[in-house]
């Protein structure tokens, strides 16, 4: 519900801060007034597009700011996908810098014109003779029909399900595709799997390979080099474990004569152990060297393959031959388990058609049990409107595929006139009656669903003053469940309304500028006096707006 409304700096409004209730409110006021500055404001609230020319005075910017009760709206899950702060007092701001640029603010979080335009779509219903093709479109023929039947919950339901089917049809033909790919790809990928499981490779081995290569490839050099080594160490005369053995021997002698050469003794023991270990693992190395030509076949071997593999696959190192091989052997897998998974989600996409079309023939039936109802209650309001031979012929035909609403293709006739070819709407009725069916429908709609607040603009134009009394009568109706504001020159449809509110222009200063002022009782009498006999009121004109307001 719109609470209140200010509007800085727009059109002919300079400064304009107005206040609302639920419940039935009547703006009138004379021709060229402003009436159509006050709608474009609150336009640009619901998200229609701004420019320079929207601004009073070009150096100061345009602000308009409206606030809304939406506790009672369930609108938090738009909130949330937009991203925005849901407060049930939510304000609406939009701002026209004097460069011409625009800004708009949901509870103060920026927003673009997008999210504005679907909020307001769930806030205010701006309906006047031009909006009525909207009543054409077959989206919102589905909307009147499913309203009535109480499909939302059928729809919801059909809405998730179709995503699964979509995702799974999708997730089929994936599969399919990469048959397609593994039928081409597997005798190749099986070749290469067979090579690298061939090859035996370990993590880390390609490095003790090279080693052991380069060992049996020079045995004789290494057992000339071991042989010098143990020489050097052995020596009787010259050996390095001789001539440590009499050095720890003096040293031993030293340090039973002082402690200062305690010291010394102990390096040189250690030292000594630690040679004798050396001299003991190159004798060992002697023993167990020995030329091993196949050994040596079989490592260069060995490595062959590795080095031709690591080039073939454009590898740097055996762990990523290793994963290579992992792959190859999940595609070849794959590849041999294809069908079954194939066969597995062909099931599941049945399974979800076969629930799809459960919830389709559903709907199709409550919309189907629910059009005598809606074609009953339209064309008894429109014997009212004026058009008390106005017909409808509505039906549903259940389809072979999946729409975003269920199955059906929907087919809405009307005439105007007794006897008349049935048409679709766009094409049987005027601009006028489109007009009052779309009243009715709106009228029908506020006893099932929660409509946001509706603003009717002039659409009463070319309407009796008797058909404009049941005009009224049915917006006071659908004012006890919404917020209803209504645009208008008939005295018949002002008089009904619970609060009043006049748009007048004045001129100041060789200025002229909009206004919108609340009526009290009394000059509520003297506007639809007004209305009904022009400026000069008659005491016949004022009685007969009393009676009207009585």
């Amino acid at each position: 519900m719109l609470t209140s409304l200010s509007i800085n700096n727009y059109a002919l409004i300079d400064n304009l801060q107005v206040n609302f209730s639920n419940g039935l409110t009547i703006i009138t006021g004379e021709t060229g007034a402003g009436k159509s500055i006050l709608l474009g404001g609150l336009s640009l609230i619901l998200g229609k597009r701004a420019d320079l020319t929207h601004i009073n005075d070009t150096s100061k910017k345009c602000i308009i700011e409206a606030v809304f009760d939406i506790a009672n709206y369930d609108l938090k899950s738009i909130f949330r996908e937009e991203d925005i702060d849901y407060e049930s007092e939510t304000i609406i701001r939009r701002e026209i810098l004097p460069s011409g640029k625009s800004r708009a603010f949901v509870n103060d979080s920026p927003v673009n014109l997008n999210v504005l335009s679907i909020l307001g779509e769930h806030l205010i219903d701006i309906h006047s003779q031009h909006q009525t093709l909207e009543l054409t479109s077959n989206d919102f023929q589905f909307q009147i029909i499913d309203a009535l039947a109480n499909n939302d919950t059928n729809l919801k339901e059909y809405s998730l399900k179709l995503e699964l089917y979509k995702e799974t049809e999708k997730a089929l033909n994936t599969l399919y595709n990469l048959k397609s790919e593994f039928i081409k790809e597997h005798d190749y990928n099986t070749f290469l799997l067979k090579e690298l499981e061939e090859a035996k490779l370990v993590s880390g081995e390609l490095k003790a390979l090279e080693v052991e290569y380069e060992t049996l490839s020079n045995v004789e050099d290494i057992k000339e080099e071991l042989n010098l080594s143990n020489q050097l160490l052995s020596d009787e005369q010259i050996g390095i474990l001789n001539t440590l053995t009499t050095l720890k021997n003096s040293l031993l002698k030293l340090s039973e004569i002082s402690g200062t050469y305690k010291e010394l003794y102990t390096r040189v023991n250690s030292t000594l152990i630690e040679i004798d270990d050396i001299f003991g693992d190159l004798e060992r190395s002697q023993e167990e060297l020995e030329a091993d030509p196949n050994r040596l076949e079989v490592v260069n071997a060995k490595l062959q393959v590795i080095h031709n593999l690591l080039l073939k696959h454009s590898a740097t190192n055996i762990e990523e031959l290793i994963n290579i091989k992992t792959k190859l052997s999940n595609k070849v897998l794959s590849a041999e388990n294809i069908d079954d998974d194939i066969e597995l989600k062909f099931k599941e996409l049945n399974n979800t058609k076969s629930e799809l079309n459960t919830i389709a023939k559903t709907i199709h039936e409550q919309r189907e049990n629910a059009i005598p109802k809606l074609v009953f209650q339209l064309e008894e309001i429109l014997v009212d409107l004026g058009m008390e031979n106005a017909k409808f012929d509505i039906s549903v035909t259940l389809e072979d595929e999946f729409l975003s609403n269920g199955k059906d293709d929907l087919s809405l006739l009307f005439t105007a006139n007794k006897g008349g070819e049935f048409k679709p709407l766009k094409k049987a009725a005027s601009g006028g009656e489109l007009s009052r069916i779309m009243l009715a429908i709106k009228s029908i709609l506020s006893k099932y669903i929660q409509l946001p607040s509706i603003m009717f603009d002039e659409i009463d134009s070319g309407v009796s003053g008797e058909i404009s009394n049941k005009m009224a009568n049915i917006m006071m109706q659908m004012s006890k469940s919404m917020q209803v504001f209504t645009i208008t020159h008939l005295p018949q449809i002002a008089a009904k309304g619970d609060i009043h509110f006049k748009v007048y222009k004045e001129d100041v200063n060789n200025k002229t500028a909009t206004h919108l002022v609340k009526l009290n009782e009394e000059e509520r009498i003297v506007e639809i006096a007004q209305m009904l006999g022009g400026k000069q009121m008659s005491s016949s004109a004022i009685a007969h707006a009393k009676q009207l307001l009585n």
